[in-house]
């Protein structure tokens, strides 16, 4: 069948086929997912995401029978609903898609496959450090072999088989590229999940049911030992050190595009980006008609303004000397932290700093209200929220600035979304356990400008040991010994350390481990599957092993955890 264009229709049901595949695929794409535990899947996420492009694009097809206007409404749908890192990646691969496409009424098999292939540097711009052997590889070797194929062909149905080909085969690569996937034996989740989507594609332009990639089922469980040490490693380098600081002032700004100087220096965020990258590091540059909201470290930020007058006006100037703040936090490290400010009444008038947390349990929820939350956002374990979730907690909030904190690494990149969508300033804490985001909050100071309050919360969370018991959901090979479904797991920052048959002998193994070096005080949030018998039992074993440690024990009320261990 000779498929010459994409209409609209077309493409609502190519994105329909899609979802449906996708949808009846979820457990096969979670099922990649190394780590043994019962958190927010890469299928889940990137299901739940597409879901909400599908939304926004089908209501937009009630009104346009315009490819690209569809597109544009699938890339809105997409980062409005993505969820996790894999939901926001696909998000971007569509922006970019949307972007390249959103003048084009129907989309030849050329318009097609430069749209994909601009999908993916709109993507990758999107991550920070990008890795390859994710979905990322997968998505940019099948855009580049579909623009080399649409130089050959105008049949889409013909391009998108070259594309989904390609797909499938950077994916089994993506173990050679990754040595977590090829200890665990496993190809990566996000790239299954896109050769999933584009399974789809396929069987909705040529109306034939497409056989689904080669399942990863005759490989072995995965193997645990290498991702816990590269969890524990990528931890440790999210680090921010402020000791040796190149570029001294935090410059934020906004251009409000003006048209009389657009029309002597046309704006391209793509050059804009490139050039004011010159300036500084810690680039970003997010766009739309009318707007370009700036972030750089800069050693002469006079002239990152100088630059961006060209194109506009400026407005909302913040330039912060970072090296001051450096000295200050220096002089603070031996003061106490301050002590969490009561639970008040928010005042309707604008207040100097809102906070958002996103946390799960009815126990935790009030620990972090009580420490001056200003919006407890449900999720974290089994369901991510949102970007539009947390668009809609920062925008509630009447503040000048608003701090967010994911305490989960599948979060982080969602919420670092949220500051393009927003009016107001936006700092994520890159968080990514119950306990660091409380001892963030501990530090936080209402009186103190924005970075100094970053700064004294990340050195906070760099002082807090957290650990998690819960349980594995399948059969797995750690450390060379077998954990089987229902054992519990003793994790430390991201690692698997203690496995057992028995609840309490595992948590308080876990609680020795992380009790070794020096430790003042232990915090326990016990969840809503544990009995005040357990709980006593906890507390009398610290109290005789541990007597100089000051020990708290809260109900915490989470599903699925047991316990959250915090060591100070």
């Amino acid at each position: 069948m000779l498929v010459r264009e994409i209409d609209a229709q077309t493409f609502l049901n190519m994105v329909r086929a899609g979802a449906q595949r996708l949808d009846r695929n979820v457990e096969r794409v979670n099922a990649l997912n190394v780590f043994p535990v019962p958190d927010g899947d890469t299928g889940t996420n990137m299901n739940l995401t597409l879901t909400s492009g599908l939304k926004e694009m089908e209501d937009k097809a009630r009104s346009s029978n315009h490819a690209g206007e569809l597109a544009e409404a699938l890339s809105k749908g997409l980062l409005m609903g993505a969820r996790g890192n894999s939901g926001v990646i696909l998000s971007q691969l569509f922006r970019g898609f949307g972007k390249g496409v959103s003048d084009k009424a129907e989309l030849t098999a050329r318009e097609f496959a430069h749209g994909l292939k601009r999908g993916t540097e709109t993507a990758y711009k999107a991550v920070i450090k990008p890795v390859e052997g994710t979905v990322l590889t997968v998505a940019r070797e099948a855009a580049e072999k579909g623009v080399k194929m649409s130089r050959r062909t105008d049949d889409l149905a013909e391009l998108m088989e070259t594309v989904l080909t390609e797909a499938r085969a950077a994916l089994e690569r993506t173990p050679e590229q990754l040595p977590v996937l090829a200890q665990a034996n496993v190809v990566d989740a996000g790239g299954q999940g896109l050769v999933t989507i584009y399974e789809g594609f396929l069987a909705a332009l040529t109306g034939e049911d497409i056989p689904e990639s080669a399942e990863s089922s005759g490989k072995s469980s995965p193997d645990l030992d290498l991702l816990g040490e590269i969890a524990h490693e990528r931890n440790a380098q999210a680090h921010f050190e402020t000791g040796d600081i190149e570029h001294g002032y935090c410059t934020e700004f906004i251009v409000r595009l003006d048209p009389d100087k657009l029309d002597k220096n046309p704006f391209s965020e793509e050059s804009f980006r490139e050039d004011m990258g010159q300036y500084g590091d810690s680039l970003l540059v997010v766009s739309d008609e009318d707007l370009v909201k700036v972030h750089i470290h800069a050693e002469h930020p006079g002239d990152t303004l100088t630059y961006a007058q060209r194109y506009g006006d400026l407005t909302r100037i913040k330039i912060d000397n970072m090296r001051e703040q450096h000295t200050s936090i220096v002089e603070r490290e031996k003061r106490t932290s301050p002590e969490a400010p009561a639970a008040v009444e928010k005042p309707a008038e604008t207040q100097p700093y809102g906070i958002v947390a996103v946390a799960v349990g009815d126990g935790v929820s009030e620990i972090f209200k009580s420490l001056g939350v200003d919006v407890v956002i449900q999720g974290g374990q089994t369901m991510n929220p949102s970007t539009e979730e947390l668009v809609k907690a920062v925008k509630q909030i009447p503040a000048e600035h608003v701090f967010v904190l994911p305490n989960n690494k599948n979060i982080i990149l969602t919420a670092e979304q949220v500051k393009a969508l927003v009016d107001v300033p936006v700092t994520v804490l890159p968080t990514r356990t119950i306990p660091q985001g409380l001892a963030a909050l501990l530090s936080f100071n209402a009186e103190e400008e924005a970075a100094v309050n970053r700064e004294r919360m990340m050195e906070s969370v760099r002082g807090v040991i957290s650990g998690e018991v819960t349980y594995a959901i399948r059969d797995s090979q750690y450390d060379g010994k077998t954990i089987d479904q229902g054992d519990f797991l003793g994790i430390r920052e991201g690692k698997i350390i203690k496995t057992g048959k028995d609840l309490m002998k595992t948590s308080r193994e876990l609680l020795a481990d992380m009790l070794e070096e020096d430790a003042d005080v232990v915090t326990v949030l016990y969840g809503e599957d544990v009995t005040e018998e357990q709980v006593k039992a906890l507390r009398d074993f610290l109290d005789k092993e541990y007597p100089g440690v000051e020990c708290e024990i809260h109900y915490g009320g989470q599903p699925l955890y047991y316990f959250f261990f915090s060591v100070e």
